[in-house]
């Protein structure tokens, strides 16, 4: 059995949780059972993934085992690392911060310890001002500095920005006025500042090159971009060139040189030949960085291929190829023998002297090499010599640093990324092979463009407050700063008393309004530059919350979470944390409070469950929010599959029974070598099972089990072998599959102290896979017997140990032996061993005083297990005090877990004390915790409630607050019932349903929302405590304003026909006033074409309104809203339908016209009725006509010939036509007799009855010849037909 860690997550906040859940990116729902992937690593924080090394100290064994499981980072994650740690800022000299963080079941990544760094960074950043409220200008988005465009697109330069009011814009280029205005293709986007440079009308994009900055303006200051210098890709072509053959001599070094035509940005070089097959690189032959193509030894095969430098352009995604070399190659021996080239000494055999390596690049035996502080160093040492030398590198005076330098090009190269100030030194590259060796020294220097050690942000101010800015900078060479405000030299702003300018900090006194504006700093040296803006804002708001109220957050049980809490004010509030509304402020041990007011639990325990409070305090007020948090358990496979060997065609079934918190919902899903298993018709999937039915060799493989439910998962992995039934193996250790041990026996105690003894076991058989550890449990007979515990754990390779024991506790002790397959079966128990007893060295936990009634205490404490007992008859000695009284202590002897405490007076603290006590002492002298007695009811209402409408749906209320002897408890909140007692409107039927508003704490004001306009209502307040709600206030009456009525109801769009559209609609359901009008807009549209908007207004009684179209094509989209005195109210809209394909109804009408269509028309009816016809003679006639023996050809036996000499066509009516038959070669005869109306009457003509029957006779008018003239002719006659059907 092998085991998986597993990735839990549980929502940090609930609107987090919901906005995940919205657009998909819940980390419940973004689960994999291969979690091998980079993810929001500040969601993961948010989410609780984490256990922190403190939690993972307490944890128990088993979670402790859970977590252990590691995997290795693949190629492409450590990739993903590298990058991440390059693009990541760092301040010179410092290491990691923030606790180190172990993924809840799957350990993490490095590049996940980096971006929690990232997240714990900005938890602490600054807090940024509502947009709500008026603030400078900030650049939210720019172009990189250096700006390269594609030649073929149009230019774009983003800058954009947010404001209040919102920012206008204005460009500069080259340090000059850019005037959008003047230039046609020039255009500036709506909203933003970002440029649009448009070449569809001609134009060469050339011409616009240059040094671009924008600065983005309102009232209260100037924000300004980077310098943003724009450049225009170019892929020049490669000159053309006539190359001659190049000769060398075998053995001897060459280089092909590529001069690729310098680009902008440079091009990709690589080697192919001319039919564009890739050149194969070694070490003996390989492209350097510039591009050229260098053999260390030229041989004979390297003539059987012509060779071609090719130059990739980035932005035209083109490729331009030069002009191939060819190698005519002189030797000693023609003959280019293959078998020679693996030969050990391929070089003497074809005849090529042996020389030491000499450098080809770079030349000489010193150089020296510039490098900005942050890129990457690439030195490159490319040597000749036969044989082939071997490259090595060295660091002058210290070692290669060995998490940065790479090997690349056969270590022909060495490259150092993010290169830092003690990369500088001497670097030698030492080429050799058996003749010699030769080094080259290259002297790197590390220079540095500016980088941050203090940037400034933002400085939000109260009036008379100070502040300052700080902009610090390092770099190679040191870095100027410059200050500018509002985009000019500070030196040439307009003096300002309360400023102070010292070097690179601008400090400020006693602010004002008037101190609003942007500073930028400048900081640069030759090698680069860097540009922060900063805005001064000098406000005087109270605290206000920022994020949704009353919070729901659910996380599992010993994980790490956050809660946030979002605020704003200024002076900056102070933000205090609290739990059930009681208890001092939360900070410190398993909390901690960011500067955001965001609150960490580092690891979430069954008591931390409850609702907490965030409190944002500063002298004009305080606001609060709440959050709720819950505590679920884990998702835990406690029977896992097991490894299984099984034989084809047989039935294996893999157990997986979970434990996993009730609240949740359990999905249990099955893989197959990790990707998803399909449950076929041979499989069985139930809740705690697979099962396979008819194993094959396809199903051999490993089977995880993923049990999962929205916040957690957990994964237990076992692996199926199937043998084949002829399979017979040679080794039948080599064949045997690896099992799990067997278990541990003979144990034996020896070494007996009073706090040790010494076990040992005789291990049992590995099963062909080494045992890892094992884990030593014990039981004992007095609290929980029966029950086993982890005691301690042990690396495989022992057999002894010594364990530490508790006092007074009747051991018995068994050992389980695991391997990479799993754990055995446990051992059988040693014999027991009872340690002598001593007084307890700990107290009870948990000790808590409340009341349960108003006149009592009850104490309750979380018992002590076996191992801290220590000895006989464990009880508790229970005393309390009432506090600040000094009187005596009250005490009790319990041997239970509570005691209640009679008689007390109402909701008073009392200091409460629990010592744990045995047969052989007492413990520790225990801590006092303070506790309350019962709460009553509320003897007092608040008084003097003062109701102050707002608006139309909402009310504030402010009251006089009750003494705290009056609460006789802890006051939880005031409470506002109220509740509609009628519209102003007549005749409209209102809920007079009682509604409530809660004000938590102890304050005199509130407010009162989500109510009905233009209504009367009633208000009385309670102030409320743990018990319930106290008396009611003097009842207040107020009346709602008029306000803007909710939708119309049921609006419905018809169309009857081309011409015209109907709309009805019923009035309002929640008018709010008194309704003077609707207000129809609509407009046409036609796909992504609109028209122009037409408004209607109409009476408030009118409820339909019919449309002439204008247009039978387009589609029409209405608007309809309600109207009263206040304004219009929520609106509605509908689309009218589709219009019928115009073409198709043209096409119908056109067709009733057509003469070929009245023409068809009139034969099928001509047709009907002469069927109709023949089926009225057949009826009169009874089927049998006489025929007269006029025919030429005589009836063959078989015709069906009656007496008389009449023919019965009732049973032969659906037999093909007797008017032709198929010859012997294939054609078709006309029979002698036609039988055309004419013909069959007697003289001539047709005679009828009186009832209108044909008694006509059949004669024959026509000879043979013309009967065989017209063979065909009776086959397609419509009549003969229909009397073949009759």
């Amino acid at each position: 059995m092998r085991r998986r860690a597993a990735s839990g997550a549980a929502g940090a906040a609930g609107a987090a949780a919901a906005a995940a859940a919205a657009d998909g990116t819940d980390c419940a729902r973004g689960r994999s059972p291969r979690p091998r992937r980079l993810i929001d690593l500040c969601a993961l924080w948010d989410t609780g993934v984490s256990f922190p090394a403190a939690g993972w100290k307490r944890a128990s064994g088993i979670a402790r085992r859970r977590l252990n499981e590691a995997e290795t980072l693949s190629s492409v994650q450590e990739a993903q690392l590298e990058q991440l740690e390059a693009a990541r800022p760092r301040r010179p000299g410092s290491g990691e911060r923030g606790p180190v963080l172990r993924m809840a079941r799957q350990p993490p990544p490095p590049s996940v310890h980096a971006a929690i760094l990232l997240c714990l960074l900005s938890l602490s950043g600054a807090i940024e001002i509502p947009m709500d409220l008026s603030q400078p200008p900030t650049i939210t988005k720019q172009s990189v500095k250096d700006h390269i465009v594609d030649p073929r697109d149009n230019i774009l330069i983003e800058c954009e920005a947010k404001g209040n009011p919102a920012p206008s814009f204005h460009w500069t280029r080259n340090s000059r006025f850019f005037n959008i205005a003047k230039d046609p293709r020039v255009s500036m986007r709506r909203k933003s500042g970002t440029l649009v440079i448009d070449f569809r009308s001609g134009g060469r994009p050339e011409e616009y090159e240059g040094e671009y900055q924008c600065f983005a303006r309102n009232k209260f200051g100037t924000a300004l971009s980077n310098r943003i210098r724009l450049q225009v890709s170019k892929s020049p072509l490669w000159p053309k060139e006539n190359l001659d053959p190049v000769v060398v001599q075998e053995g001897a070094p060459l280089t092909l040189q590529c001069n690729p035509p310098p680009g902008l940005p440079s091009p990709v070089i690589f080697w192919m030949s001319s039919s564009m097959e890739p050149i194969t690189q070694d070490k003996r032959v390989s492209q350097g960085h510039n591009g050229d193509l260098y053999f260390s030894n030229v041989m004979l095969q390297d003539m059987q291929t012509d060779y071609s430098c090719n130059a990739r352009f980035h932005f035209t995604h083109t490729i331009q190829q030069k002009n191939a070399f060819t190698l005519k190659v002189l030797t000693n021996n023609p003959y280019n023998d293959s078998s020679l080239r693996n030969h050990p000494d391929m070089y003497s055999a074809r005849g090529v002297a042996e020389r030491t390596p000499s450098f080809m690049y770079p030349q000489g035996t010193a150089s020296s090499q510039m490098v900005l502080r942050g890129t990457d160093l690439l030195l490159e040492c490319i040597a000749s010599g036969v044989p082939t030398p071997d490259i090595a590198w060295y660091k002058k005076g210290g070692d290669l640093p060995s998490d940065k330098a790479k090997f690349e090009n056969f270590n022909k190269a060495l490259r150092i990324t993010n290169v830092s100030e003690e990369d500088s030194g001497e670097y030698f590259c030492l080429a050799s092979n058996k003749m010699g060796s030769i080094r080259h020294t290259i002297s790197v220097r590390v220079k540095a463009a500016p980088y941050w050690l203090d940037e400034p942000k933002n400085l939000i101010l109260a009036p008379g407050e100070d502040g300052r800015l700080v902009c610090r900078a390092n770099g190679n060479p040191k870095p100027t700063v410059q200050w500018m405000v509002n985009g000019e030299p500070l030196q040439s702003a307009p003096p300002n008393p309360n400023r102070e300018v010292a070097g690179d900090t601008i400090i400020f006194r006693d602010t004002q309004i008037s101190s609003r504006a942007v500073y930028q700093c400048n900081t640069s040296n030759e090698h680069g530059y860097l540009l922060a803006n900063a805005f001064v804002s000098v406000l005087d708001v109270p605290p206000r919350m920022l994020s949704p109220r009353n919070q729901l957050i659910r996380v599992i049980l010993y994980n790490r979470t956050r809660l946030d809490c979002p605020f704003f004010g200024s002076p900056i509030p102070t933000l205090r944390w609290f739990k059930n509304g009681q208890g001092s402020n939360l900070d410190g041990g398993n909390y901690h409070v960011y500067e955001n007011g965001s609150l960490e639990i580092k690891m979430i325990r069954k008591e931390d469950q409850g609702i907490y409070t965030c409190v944002a305090t500063n002298i004009l007020g305080k606001a609060e929010n709440q959050v709720r948090l819950e505590v679920k358990d884990p998702t835990r496979i406690y029977r896992m599959p097991e490894d299984q060997v099984a034989k084809r065609g047989t039935t294996v079934q893999l157990e997986c029974r979970v434990k996993h918190d009730p609240s949740l919902k359990l999905t249990v899903s099955w893989l197959k070598d990790d990707e998803p298993l399909y449950v076929g018709n041979r499989m069985k999937k139930e809740d705690d099972s697979l099962t396979i039915f008819g194993v094959a060799e396809r199903d051999q493989g490993s089977y995880t089990c993923v049990a999962s439910t929205e916040l957690d998962q957990d994964l237990a992995k076992a692996y199926l072998t199937v043998l084949a039934d002829q399979a017979t193996p040679t080794n039948r250790l080599a064949a045997l599959p690896k099992g799990r041990p067997d278990r541990p026996r003979d144990l034996e105690l020896t070494d007996l102290a009073e706090r040790s003894v010494r076990l040992t076991w005789i291990p049992g058989n590995d099963n062909n896979s080494p045992i890892t550890d094992y884990v030593v449990q014990f039981e004992e007979d007095q609290f929980q017997p029966g029950v086993w515990h982890d005691h301690s754990k042990f690396p495989g390779s022992v057999n002894s140990a010594i364990l530490q024991l508790s006092p007074y506790v009747n051991y018995q002790f068994r050992v389980i032996a695991i391997n990479e397959v799993g754990s055995s079966h446990p051992s059988l128990p040693s014999e027991r061993y009872r340690t002598s007893g001593a007084p307890p060295e700990s107290n009870p936990a948990d000790v808590k005083g409340e009341g349960t009634r108003k006149n009592n205490m009850e104490i309750t404490w979380t018992p002590m297990n076996a191992t801290s007992a220590f000895g006989p008859n464990l009880r508790y000695i229970v005393k309390w005090r009432r506090r600040e009284t000094r009187e005596t202590w009250n005490n009790a002897t319990v041997w239970g877990s509570r005691y209640v405490v009679g008689q007390t007076p109402v909701y008073v603290p009392y200091e409460i004390r629990v010592q744990a006590e045995n047969d052989f002492g007492k413990g520790p002298e225990p801590d006092t915790v303070i506790g309350y007695s019962g709460e009553d009811y509320p003897r007092a209402a608040p008084t003097d409630v003062k109701i102050r409408v707002l608006n139309s749906t909402a009310i504030s209320l402010q009251w006089n607050r009750v003494y705290p002897d009056t609460v006789q408890g802890q006051l939880r909140e005031y409470r506002a019932y109220y509740w509609r007692e009628s519209s102003l409107l007549k005749n409209l039927w209102v809920s007079q349903k009682r509604q409530q508003a809660s004000f938590p704490g102890d304050r005199p004001r509130g407010v009162v929302s989500r109510l009905f306009p233009y209504s009367n209502y009633k208000l009385e307040m309670v102030v409320v405590n743990g018990r319930g709600d106290g008396p009611r206030s003097e009842t207040k009456e107020f009346t709602t304003p008029e306000g803007v009525p909710s939708a119309p109801r049921r609006f419905r769009v018809r169309q009857p026909n081309l011409e015209t559209i109907n709309l009805e609609w019923d009035h309002p359901e929640h008018p709010n006033g008194i309704l003077i009008g609707y207000t129809l807009k609509y407009v046409a549209f036609n796909g992504t074409k609109l028209g122009k908007q037409i408004v209607e207004n109409f009476s408030p009684n009118q409820t339909k309104f019919t449309m002439q179209r204008a247009d039978p094509v387009s589609r029409y989209r209405f608007t309809l809203s309600a109207r009263t005195q206040v304004g219009s109210g929520e609106a509605v809209t509908e689309e009218s339908p589709a219009p019928p394909n115009e073409a198709y109804t043209n096409n119908q009408a056109d067709i009733a016209t057509q003469g070929w269509f009245i023409g068809l028309m009139c034969a099928i009816a001509l047709l009907v009725l002469i069927l109709l016809i023949v089926c009225f003679i057949k009826r009169s006639r009874g089927g049998k006509y006489p025929v007269r023996e006029k025919k030429d050809v005589p009836l063959g036996p078989e015709d069906p010939k009656e007496e008389d000499g009449s023919f019965d066509y009732s049973d032969e009516d659906n037999k093909p036509l007797q008017g032709s038959q198929t010859s012997l070669d294939g054609t078709i005869k006309q029979q002698e007799s036609d039988d055309s109306l004419v013909d069959y009457g007697e003289g001539g003509e047709g005679q009828f009855n009186e009832d209108g029957s044909f008694i006509g006779q059949y004669t024959v008018k026509k000879d043979k010849e013309e009967t065989e003239g017209n063979e065909s002719s009776e086959a397609t006659s419509p009549v003969n037909a229909i009397y073949s059907l009759a």
